[in-house]
C-alpha cells in the first residue's frame, strides 16, 4: 500500500512537470511529448564548432612556404638591387656642330635635305663667287705690278752700283795720285770725284730702298691673294663631321653674312650625360659597365661604359653658382654629370640630343 501511494505521488510529480514544459512551449525545436519532425533528423549543423582556415596544417605549411620564398626573393632581389646605381635623370648628349658662312653672298646651291645623314667633306652650301673671283683678280694684277716694279728696281740697283762702284775706284786713284804727286792732281778734280762717288752711292741706295719698297708690296700683295683665295674656297662649305643635318634654316637665294647660322650637324658619335646623386658615385668608377634603356629604342637596351665624372657638381658651373657663406643654409644632396659612352648602338634606335634615358651602372 505504501509502493502504491509512492507510485501516485511519482506520477502527480511527473504530470506537473509536463504540464509546466508545456506551458513554456518547445524548447530547441523539440516536441513536449518527446518526438521530433523529420527535419530534425538531419545532422546538426555546428558552425561555431568547426577549426578556422589557418588551423588547418596544410594551410599553415603553404603559408610558411609562401613566407619563406617572399622572403628569399626580398633578399635576392635587395643582394641584385645594391650592385647597381641608376637614375631617371638623363639624356643622350654630344657636341653639336654649327654651321655658318665665313663671308658675305649670295646661297646658290644647297644640295642638302633637313634629316640628311653627311659625311665630312660633303658640300652643304655653295655662295656665289662672283665678287671672291674678283677680289682675287684685283690683288693678284696688284701683285703683278709690285712684281714688275721690284725687277725695275733690281736693275736699277744694278747701275747705280757699278757706277757707284767706278766713282769710289777713281776716287781712290785720285787720292793715291795726290799723295804721291801733289802737283799732278788738282784739289777740284779731287772734289769732283768725291761728290760722284757720294752720288753713285746715293743712287744705289734709293734703288736699294725701292727694292725693298717692292718686296714689301709684293709681300703684302701675296697675302692679300692668300685671303682671297681663302674668301674664294668659303664660297664653298663642306661637312666637318660626319652626322645628319638638322636645324636647316638656309635655302637657295638667300643671302647670308658672316656668323649666321644655317644649319646644324649632329654628329653620329652620342654618349650619355647621366646626373647621379653625389651619394651614389662612392662605388662609381671608370670604365664599369652600364645598360641604358633608352625610350626610343624600345624594349633594346643599350651597353656602354663610364667613361668620366666630372669634377664638380652642375649646379657650381651655372650662371649664378650659390654663395653658402651668405643667409641660411640648408643642405642638399648635389647632382654630378657622369658622362657614360654608348659601346653599341641598335641599327634601329634613332637617337638623338636630349633624348631620356635611364643608365643603370654595375659598381659591385
Amino acid at each position: 500500500m505504501a509502493s502504491d501511494v509512492g507510485e501516485r505521488t511519482r506520477g502527480g510529480r511527473n504530470d506537473a512537470d509536463a504540464r509546466r514544459a508545456n506551458d513554456r512551449g518547445p524548447k530547441d525545436g523539440k516536441k513536449t511529448d518527446g518526438s521530433r519532425d523529420a527535419e530534425d533528423d538531419a545532422p546538426e549543423d555546428k558552425e561555431d564548432g568547426k577549426p578556422g582556415i589557418f588551423q588547418n596544417p596544410l594551410v599553415k605549411i603553404g603559408l610558411a612556404i609562401f613566407v619563406a620564398l617572399l622572403l628569399v626573393g626580398v633578399l635576392i632581389w635587395w643582394l641584385n638591387a645594391r650592385q647597381y646605381e641608376d637614375t631617371d635623370d638623363a639624356f643622350i648628349d654630344t657636341h653639336i656642330v654649327n654651321v655658318a658662312p665665313q663671308i658675305a653672298g649670295l646661297v646658290i646651291k644647297v644640295p642638302i635635305n633637313d634629316n640628311q645623314l653627311v659625311h665630312k667633306g660633303d658640300l652643304l652650301v655653295e655662295i656665289s663667287s662672283a665678287d671672291a673671283n674678283t677680289r682675287l683678280n684685283q690683288v693678284q694684277a696688284q701683285e703683278a705690278q709690285a712684281e714688275t716694279q721690284y725687277q725695275q728696281a733690281v736693275a736699277t740697283e744694278r747701275g747705280t752700283a757699278a757706277q757707284a762702284e767706278n766713282a769710289e775706284r777713281d776716287l781712290a786713284r785720285y787720292r793715291l795720285l795726290q799723295r804721291t804727286s801733289p802737283a799732278a792732281v788738282a784739289q777740284e778734280q779731287i772734289d769732283t770725284a768725291v761728290a760722284t762717288d757720294k752720288n753713285a752711292i746715293a743712287q744705289r741706295d734709293a734703288a736699294r730702298a725701292q727694292i725693298s719698297g717692292a718686296l714689301a708690296l709684293i709681300k703684302v700683295d701675296k697675302t692679300q691673294i692668300a685671303s682671297a683665295q681663302l674668301n674664294l674656297g668659303y664660297t664653298r662649305i663642306f661637312a666637318p663631321v660626319d652626322g645628319h643635318v638638322t636645324q636647316r634654316t638656309v635655302a637657295t637665294g638667300d643671302y647670308v653674312s658672316p656668323g649666321q647660322a644655317m644649319m646644324a650637324i649632329v654628329p653620329l658619335k652620342l654618349w650619355v650625360t647621366a646626373n647621379f646623386k653625389e651619394t651614389q658615385l662612392a662605388l662609381m668608377r671608370v670604365g664599369q659597365k652600364v645598360t641604358v634603356e633608352v625610350d626610343a629604342c624600345g624594349d633594346a637596351d643599350v651597353e656602354g661604359h663610364v667613361d668620366s665624372i666630372q669634377r664638380g657638381a652642375g649646379q657650381a658651373f651655372g650662371i649664378l653658382p650659390p654663395e653658402n657663406a651668405t643667409g641660411n643654409y640648408v643642405k642638399v644632396v648635389q647632382r654630378v654629370p657622369v658622362k657614360i659612352l654608348l659601346d653599341r648602338i641598335p641599327r634601329d634606335c634613332t637617337l638623338g640630343p636630349g633624348m631620356s634615358v635611364e643608365p643603370s651602372v654595375k659598381v659591385r
